[in-house]
């Protein structure tokens, strides 16, 4: 999870984005260079640019003729930038309260990201899991008729289980946010 501004841009530079992909398998710049058209000397650049800001590592140093060769990988498999990096427009549900427009859904689910983020550095932190539950489905509705008595009769099921399992009286309960959207669905582009 990216939460630092100035990694999120750093990230988001295409060569750096390139050489971040390349990286999920250890490399040096030489090797890297040969792979993405660029010289080693530009290579090294942006690769200390992203060392810097914590995406990649040196994991090992290798003499190589009357030079260094130092192989990095990239800190994490992947990579998401959190809302929070861009804090001064970061969506917030509170200024968007419309829960049927598409400003609210983005303002909620950038508060996932930023929040399941947090649990995952925290957990990892600790040496520990995180529980979530998910779920992911498609529909087709024949009619906005149908996806609007789709969306009532959906909060109303979720309604009535929150109140029949949630107990603020837990003295040891966690609370637990529960994310439903419901909107038209991409096309992948390949």
């Amino acid at each position: 999870m990216i939460e630092d501004p100035a990694a999120a841009e750093a990230s988001l530079d295409p060569i750096r984005a390139r050489l971040l992909a390349e990286l999920s398998e250890p490399a040096s710049a030489t090797m890297l260079a040969a792979k993405v058209g660029l010289p080693r000397q530009k290579v090294n650049y942006h690769l200390k640019t992203l060392e810097a800001h914590g995406l990649v590592e040196m994991i090992e140093e290798r003499r190589k003729g009357n030079v260094n060769e130092r192989i990095m990988r990239a800190t994490a498999a992947s990579y998401v930038i959190s809302p929070t990096a861009l804090a001064s427009v970061e969506p917030d549900p509170a200024r968007s309260p419309d829960q049927l427009s598409a400003g609210w859904l983005l303002a909620v689910a950038a508060r996932l990201v930023r929040d399941v983020g947090g649990l995952i550095a925290g957990a990892a932190k600790a040496r520990k899991h995180v529980a979530t539950f998910a779920i992911d489905a498609e529909v087709r509705f024949a009619s906005a008729a149908d996806r609007a008595a789709f969306a009532q009769e959906l909060a109303g099921a979720v309604t009535t289980l929150v109140s029949k399992y949630h107990d603020q009286s837990a003295e040891h309960g966690r609370d637990h946010r529960i994310v439903v959207a419901v909107h038209p669905s991409m096309r992948e582009t390949r």
